[in-house]
């Protein structure tokens, strides 16, 4: 489902169509901004969302569950993490 990883050099990610920087933001809100965001896209198109909520790995994995839009990749730099979905 996801690809989990501690360098993103080290990591292809898929190209982005748009990217939404959701740091500093504390759930919900990322979540909500990437379902605002999602709704913009195409199906296949991917979206990029960078945040800094420690719970953030785990909202985004029940995320794409729940909507059916595949989480490609979490790349986690520490204090970021940046997710790629694709939608459905």
């Amino acid at each position: 489902m996801s690809n989990l990883t501690t360098n993103s050099s080290d990591e292809t990610t898929p190209a982005v169509d748009l990217e939404v920087d959701a740091s500093g933001l504390k759930c919900p809100l990322p979540i909500l901004r990437a379902k605002k965001a999602l709704a913009q896209l195409q199906s296949g198109q991917v979206l990029k969302v960078v945040t800094t909520d420690t719970h953030a790995l785990q909202d985004f994995q029940a995320f794409a569950r729940q909507t059916g839009n595949v989480l490609e990749a979490q790349i986690d730099e520490g204090s970021v993490v940046s997710h790629y979905l694709r939608r459905r």
